[in-house]
C-alpha cells in the first residue's frame, strides 16, 4: 500500500493528459501542488499579469482545497514569470491570497511552455 495518494492526472492546453499529478500528498501531511497555469477548461484564459495570476492561484487553492489545506497550510511558492516587469503586478495578487500566511517563495523569469505569463506550485504541511 502506497503512503502518497495522488489528486489526479493534470490538464494541458486543448485538454491533453498530461503525464504528472495535479498533486501529491504524502501519510505525514505533506503536499506538493505541480505548477498551476491559467488554464480554464484546457485552454489559456485571456488578460494580462493580473487576470493569468488570479487564475493560477485559484487553480492552487482548488488543489489545496480539494486535499483538505487551505492557504494556511502552505510553506513554500515557486513562480515563474514570462516578463521581469510583471513582478509588482503578480505581487499585488499573490498578497490577495497570501497576505495573512505568507509562505516562503522564489520567483524567477523563464520562458514558458505554452503562451501565458505565469505559473505558479507550492508545497504545504498539515500535521496528520
Amino acid at each position: 500500500m502506497s503512503d502518497l495518494k495522488r489528486f489526479g492526472i493534470a490538464g494541458g492546453t486543448g485538454g491533453q493528459q498530461m503525464p504528472f499529478a495535479r498533486a501529491v500528498q504524502a501519510a505525514d501531511g505533506w503536499l506538493y501542488v505541480s505548477g498551476q497555469t491559467p488554464l480554464v477548461n484546457g485552454e489559456v484564459i485571456e488578460g494580462g499579469i493580473v487576470t493569468q495570476s488570479h487564475q493560477c492561484i485559484q487553480n492552487v487553492m482548488a488543489i489545496l482545497e480539494e486535499a483538505g489545506y487551505g492557504p494556511e497550510h502552505v510553506v513554500r511558492c515557486g513562480v515563474w514569470l514570462d516578463d521581469t516587469r510583471d513582478f509588482a503586478s503578480f505581487n499585488r495578487v499573490f498578497l490577495q491570497y497570501f497576505g495573512d500566511h505568507p509562505p516562503a517563495r522564489a520567483c524567477v523569469q523563464s520562458s514558458m511552455v505554452i503562451d501565458c505569463k505565469v505559473e505558479v506550485d507550492c508545497i504545504a504541511y498539515k500535521k496528520p
